[in-house]
C-alpha cells in the first residue's frame, strides 16, 4: 500500500467510526479520545487527519449531504418510477455499504437545534421532502399519485424510510420491506 493510499485509508477509518460513534452516542457526547481509542490511535495521530472533532463532523455531513442530492439524479417516465428506482439503489446500497443508514441519523440530528450553527444549515440545505413534494405532484397530475397534500405524502414516503434506516441500525439483521410497500404510500389505486 502506498503512502497516499494508506492516508486515505487511515482517513476514512477515522471517518466511520466517527460516524459511528455520532450516531451510538451523539455528537456532543463523543469525545475525540473515544474516536481515538476506539481505532488504537493517539489522539496526535488523529488530529494529524482531522484537526477537531467539528471538522470531522463537518466532513461527515458534507458526505451525507452529497449522499441526499443522489436522488435528485434518476431519470424517469413516471413520478412512481422515480421513488421506486430511489428505494432499489438505496436498499441496494445499504447492503454493501450499512454505514449509509448511520448517515440518515446523523444527518437529521444535525439539523435540529444545537447543532453548531455552519453544520446545522448545511444539513439543512437539501430538502427532500420539499423536493420530492415538487414531483409528487407531478404524479398527482397524470393520476399514478394518490391525491392529498403533496407535502405531506413526501413526508410520510420520507419518514417511512427515515424509520427504516433507523431500525436498520438498531437491529442490523432486520430484513428490508418490499421497496413496493413503501411506494404504496404514494400509489394511487
Amino acid at each position: 500500500m502506498t503512502r497516499k493510499e494508506q492516508k486515505e485509508f487511515r482517513e476514512k477509518q477515522i471517518l466511520f467510526k466517527a460516524l459511528e460513534l455520532f450516531v451510538i452516542k451523539g455528537y456532543s457526547e463523543t469525545k475525540i479520545s473515544d474516536i481515538a481509542d476506539s481505532l488504537n490511535i493517539s489522539i496526535g495521530l488523529l488530529f494529524h487527519y482531522y484537526k477537531s472533532k467539528e471538522q470531522l463532523y463537518l466532513e461527515l455531513i458534507k458526505i451525507g449531504i452529497d449522499g441526499m442530492k443522489a436522488p435528485q439524479k434518476i431519470e424517469y417516465k413516471d413520478p412512481i418510477e422515480y421513488f421506486s428506482k430511489f428505494l432499489d439503489r438505496l436498499f441496494e446500497a445499504i447492503d454493501k455499504e450499512p454505514w449509509i443508514c448511520q448517515m440518515f441519523i446523523l444527518i437529521a440530528r444535525a439539523q435540529k437545534q444545537g447543532t453548531p450553527d455552519e453544520i446545522r444549515e448545511l444539513a439543512l440545505s437539501v430538502n427532500q421532502i420539499e423536493l420530492s413534494s415538487k414531483i409528487i405532484e407531478e404524479g398527482q397530475k397524470i393520476g399514478s399519485i394518490k391525491n392529498g397534500n403533496a407535502l405531506a405524502l413526501s413526508t410520510a414516503f420520507w419518514c417511512s424510510v427515515q424509520g427504516i434506516m433507523e431500525q436498520k441500525v438498531a437491529l442490523p439483521q432486520l430484513s428490508l420491506p418490499e421497496v413496493d410497500w413503501i411506494v404504496d404510500i404514494l400509489r394511487k389505486v
